[in-house]
């Protein structure tokens, strides 16, 4: 077992820029490429293993294959063989849609078990002037709602956030959002592809027709309650480690190095994701199943690794400065 990388899965779509190759230092035909999905086992776009000897086998089959090894103990018996977590960059060159995803409880009665879909974001980069869509600015309720997507007043009432690089958001589910124009991100989420879109701006699809909405099924997913503050407030800690969000399903840190750092992973019981968006360098890996010809690589912005969970220990080591997002399950 080793550091693992994934071949990214590019995703074109209608709202997509022109960030996502450059940034990920990659050549593609591809137009508007809108997501890299750099770690995923959503059933169709499940992720294949890039270099070394497990490349071409998928996350799932990695799953089959080394179980808690990969994943954890706990994380294992959870989950099985679909890997928890789905981690993209997303360049938004236009307005996404409005959207909510539900709950574990509501996905899992109406999509055959699926989980629900709470995420969070990390703005890379942000044009001046751009904002995101998080949360309502007051309360109302679920027949307001109706009314409003009806008559399109319903962004009088979502909160809007002017950003910069280095913010950070956390959605859970129910929470109405919307990625906007000129922000790029990473989203670290549940494995979850189920949306519900809410408003989108009366934009015709790719077919030249509207596209469709789902007032009804989003209305039993929204939190209706105004909160005073949706952003996630934390102060840089140079060199040593940040904690971002922490929530039943992921905890998140930010890694600001220009020296090495050593994390001690064995009482983690989980992966670890390490997400590269700015800088270079390192990560090396140590533990009794950890192959030791094979235990360092290297790692550059738009970069991601998975560590696995049999690591006990993690070293990410600066080239000049580098800056990561950690992600794991407590």
């Amino acid at each position: 077992m080793y550091p693992i990388k994934f071949n990214p899965l590019l995703k074109s779509l209608v709202w997509g820029g022109e960030k996502i190759a450059p940034y990920k230092g990659i050549k593609t035909e591809l137009h508007n490429v809108g997501e890299s999905w750099e770690i995923s086992g959503v059933p169709g776009n499940e992720s294949v293993v890039a270099e070394g000897s497990l490349a071409g086998k998928t996350v799932v089959e990695l799953l089959e294959e080394y179980k808690e090894q990969i994943v954890g103990r706990h994380v294992y018996d959870n989950t099985g063989n679909q890997f928890p977590l789905l981690i993209k960059f997303i360049d938004a060159a236009s307005d996404l849609s409005i959207q909510v995803h539900p709950d574990d409880a509501l996905a899992g009665v109406r999509h055959n078990g699926s989980k629900g879909k709470t995420e969070m974001w990390y703005v890379i980069e942000a044009d001046k002037d751009a904002y995101l869509l998080s949360g309502l600015s007051k309360t109302i309720t679920p027949e307001e709602y109706e009314k409003m997507v009806e008559d399109n007043t319903i962004t009088d009432v979502i909160a809007r956030h002017n950003v910069k690089k280095g913010d950070v958001f956390f959605l859970p589910a129910g929470r109405i959002h919307a990625i906007c124009g000129g922000c790029f991100i990473a989203e670290i989420q549940q494995t979850s592809d189920i949306t519900y879109r809410i408003y989108d701006y009366g934009r015709m699809g790719l077919d030249g027709k509207p596209r469709e909405l789902h007032t009804e099924l989003a209305k039993d997913a929204i939190d209706f309650k105004a909160y005073s503050d949706y952003r996630t407030d934390y102060v840089t800690r140079k060199n040593e480690n940040t904690p971002l969000v922490e929530c039943q399903y992921f905890t998140t840190s930010l890694l600001d190095l220009q020296q090495p750092l050593t994390e001690e992973l064995a009482a983690r019981d989980s992966f670890t994701i390490v997400i590269c968006t700015e800088g270079e360098g390192t990560v090396t890996v140590e533990g009794d199943n950890i192959d030791p010809q094979h235990k360092t690589v290297s790692l550059r912005q738009g970069e991601t690794v998975l560590v696995p969970a049999c690591a006990t220990r993690m070293m990410v080591t600066p080239s000049s400065n580098i800056k990561v997002l950690t992600s794991y399950i407590k």
